[in-house]
């Protein structure tokens, strides 16, 4: 089968930096492009960071800064969990990778332009610049085979008690791209909490001894850190690289679609992902919804993405 050409949309973020490496690294996925948006941190420190783990794993592909506030001009930054720089606890190469003098929102639409099929885009940050886009490019819709995304929850937030943090960060972004009538699967908590970074995780990236390997644990030693401190979860969740995993193989999650809306105005639910699993609403299936992930399989492409990062083409 031919590559699948995606689009990441990130805001690295420790989980969006493996997210990179395994949309990079595994022959089933062709990335053509990386997009920024603020989120685990400001702008300029996430697109700095997708900057610094592309030249890390000697990737060279587009990569463009796009919007540092949310639609109605909001912005905060994850630093209890991700740290000050948004990728704390490991020393980073310096960028050699350049940034695209365009938008993220118009490289997007010229990688889909110029695309001779249809393009996949992975969202792991909040959903602005993939709103912005679709709004702004509309007759480039039919050129999207479908857009998977990492936020939401069908249970619980992280943010706040009922909104995880990516689509908290700009609700109107997540109505905005559920309303939009494209395939659609949402990868939220339910299924990226069972992607836990277990002891038995942190010794096989400890056996591969290489570079690449030994940043990713100082990275993920710091996220671990964090996560116990704020969520009471020594084992962190690595929810990004769901998004990517399932597009390598569909069975690594088991999804429902359901109706997914995203609640706007709620004093104390605004941001939170209203998912329908047993159709009270009667409202039509707008969405998949990962709820059950193969932690074994998942891991399996995980790692094998960290030890081809550490082999230099």
């Amino acid at each position: 089968m031919k590559p699948i050409p995606l689009i990441l949309d990130c805001d690295p973020g420790h989980d969006d930096a493996l997210a990179i490496i395994l949309a990079a690294k595994n022959p089933a996925l062709k990335l053509i492009g990386i997009t920024t948006v603020s989120g685990n941190g400001g702008i300029a420190k996430v697109t700095l960071n997708a900057r610094r783990i592309a030249t890390l794993v000697n990737l060279h592909v587009p990569i463009a800064e796009g919007a540092g506030k949310s639609i109605l001009g909001e912005v905060e930054e994850a630093t209890d969990i991700h740290g000050e720089s948004a990728l704390d606890g490991a020393e980073l190469p310096e960028p050699k990778v350049e940034l695209s003098k365009l938008h993220a929102v118009d490289l997007m639409a010229e990688l889909l332009r110029d695309s001779n099929e249809k393009v996949t885009i992975v969202a792991t940050g909040p959903l602005t610049n993939v709103a912005l886009f679709l709004k702004m490019y509309p007759a480039l819709k039919e050129k999207v085979n479908e857009i998977v995304f990492m936020g939401g929850s069908a249970t619980r937030g992280n943010r706040t008690p009922f909104a995880e943090f990516n689509i908290w960060m700009d609700p109107e972004a997540a109505d905005v791209v559920l309303r939009s009538g494209l395939p659609l699967t949402m990868c939220g908590l339910d299924v990226t909490h069972q992607a836990l970074v277990t002891k038995e995780i942190f010794a096989k990236l400890e056996s591969m001894g290489t570079s690449v390997s030994k940043t990713i644990i100082g990275l993920l030693k710091f996220f671990a850190k964090t996560y116990d401190e704020v969520f009471e979860m020594p084992d962190p969740p690595l929810h990004d690289p769901v998004a990517v995993a399932l597009l390598i193989d569909r069975s690594v999650v088991k999804c429902r679609k359901v109706n997914v809306q995203v609640e706007l105005t709620g004093t104390l639910t605004r941001g939170a992902t209203v998912v329908d699993l047993h159709d009270r609403f009667g409202a039509r299936a707008n969405c998949e919804v990962a709820l059950e992930l193969d932690f074994k399989r998942f891991w399996e492409l995980m790692l094998d993405a960290i030890a081809q990062s550490a082999i230099t083409k």
